[in-house]
């Protein structure tokens, strides 16, 4: 079986944002920052053309998702101690055990995960670089993808994901 991809790796699809991790017995770091860097491949049916999908048209999808996240604090939304709260004066409280946080409303990103590890990170970016390509471009035939985020050089989570065969498909 023949399988094509592209992949991006490319320096300027990077972000930097305020974090801190949970550990599973409770603890947790202290607020602090990482220079994140995204890497990413796509594999998929070609076109006609000989194409996946063009470059050209994947890396502006990617770097809209990095951009979106430069310069805030990533807060994860799902954890079932953390809890955080948007309040009417434009000021998110943040409360984890006996810390507490307040920050503007418009340097705080609430995201959809238990907790903001290099994986977790990647996953969101995976699942938002899926949807985003299928409602660009329906027409292409994406069968897997992978994401990772690097926190320091040499250290990165990864997601992937491969559409499961459809019956009697090898």
């Amino acid at each position: 079986m023949e399988t094509w991809s592209i992949e991006i790796d490319k320096e300027y699809l990077k972000f930097s944002c305020a974090h801190f991790l949970i550990f599973p017995d409770g603890s947790a770091e202290r607020l602090h920052g990482h220079n994140y860097r995204v890497y990413a491949a796509v594999e998929g049916a070609l076109t006609e053309h000989g194409l996946v999908l063009d470059f050209k048209r994947v890396k502006p999808v990617i770097r809209e998702l990095v951009d979106a996240l430069d310069e805030h604090w990533l807060v994860p939304g799902q954890h079932p101690v953390l809890k955080w709260n948007a309040r009417p004066d434009g000021v998110v409280e943040v409360r984890y055990l006996e810390r507490y946080y307040a920050a503007p409303r418009e340097d705080v990103i609430v995201l959809p995960i238990n907790n903001t590890s290099a994986e977790n990170l990647a996953g969101w970016l995976g699942h938002e670089l899926l949807t985003r390509l299928r409602a660009r471009f329906p027409e292409a035939d994406l069968r897997a993808a992978r994401v990772a985020v690097e926190e320091t050089p040499g250290q990165r989570g990864v997601w992937e994901w491969s559409k499961k065969p459809e019956a009697g498909q090898n």
